[in-house]
């Protein structure tokens, strides 16, 4: 089987740069967070070897634990790396026929154990929103990023921990409306930016890119790189846009001009 060229993902990437304390790779490691159930076995995968013996224990026993016939069927899936078909197949547990099992097994995590908070009420205002996040560890903040509602994924997402940014960018429940809506935001940080024009599946969608390149917040670099992903009419709209670098208005007219 060919080597699996693996998406982007922004909540393994925080784990792997060792941006996540001890807690929360504990909580990861007893299947407490709930990513996308291929990031969820790369996750486990990882964190059967960390420093720590207790996370590293747990994470073995959770992958151990985990239903056989959901992982032959997940291990068919090209988000799944070598390494972790490997460990699986040393168990008697190899990959399913076809790549369509996977996509029986969806999106869920195998495992969540975490314990569900109920979503706040549906008049309940931001400012209490704010105020119950804020008083959240982050771990109970990464929860919320995962397993929340739109209304705290929007408010997380500007959360100046850069894990608890990228578990909401891993949420099962983001779509790609709200990934529009973070492109085109001025108070998120470059890291958050960086990360959405680094994913594919997401540039593919039109408004994504679009909000990218009309954010000033968004490195000039990155926006040079997307303006050919333009059409006509946005790039004339960003030529004669004050709120985006010169250097970007000025491509912009030439790309305009280029292309008549």
């Amino acid at each position: 089987m060919p080597t699996a060229t693996l998406p982007p993902s922004p909540l393994l990437d925080s784990f792997r740069q060792r941006e996540a304390p001890r807690d929360v790779r504990l909580l990861a490691a007893s299947g407490g967070l709930a990513p996308r159930a291929a990031e969820q076995i790369e996750l486990l995968m990882l964190l059967r070897a960390d420093e720590d013996a207790e996370v590293a224990g747990t994470a073995r026993r959770t992958l151990d634990g985990l239903d056989p016939t959901s992982v032959a069927a997940l291990l068919a899936s090209p988000e799944i790396s070598d390494d972790s078909r490997a460990y699986f197949a040393k168990r008697g547990i190899v990959p399913a026929v076809s790549g369509a099992d996977a996509t029986a097994v969806g999106d869920a995590p195998l495992v969540d154990t975490g314990s569900e908070e109920p979503a706040p009420p549906a008049d309940e205002r931001e400012a209490s929103t704010l105020q119950r996040l804020a008083s959240m560890t982050v771990a109970q903040r990464i929860s919320r990023a995962m397993k929340g509602t739109r209304e705290e994924r929007g408010i997380l997402i500007r959360d100046p921990n850069r894990i608890v940014t990228s578990a909401v960018l891993s949420s099962p429940k983001m779509t790609d409306t709200e990934i529009a809506g973070i492109a085109r935001m001025a108070n998120v940080s470059e890291d958050v930016l960086r990360t959405i024009a680094a994913n594919r599946a997401w540039l593919k969608n039109y408004t994504v890119a679009l909000g990218l390149v009309k954010n000033a917040k968004t490195p000039v670099a990155l926006s040079m790189n997307l303006l050919g992903r333009l059409n006509e009419r946005d790039l004339r709209m960003i030529s004669t846009d004050r709120n985006v670098p010169d250097v970007l208005r000025v491509m912009a007219r030439k790309r305009v001009v280029i292309d008549k």
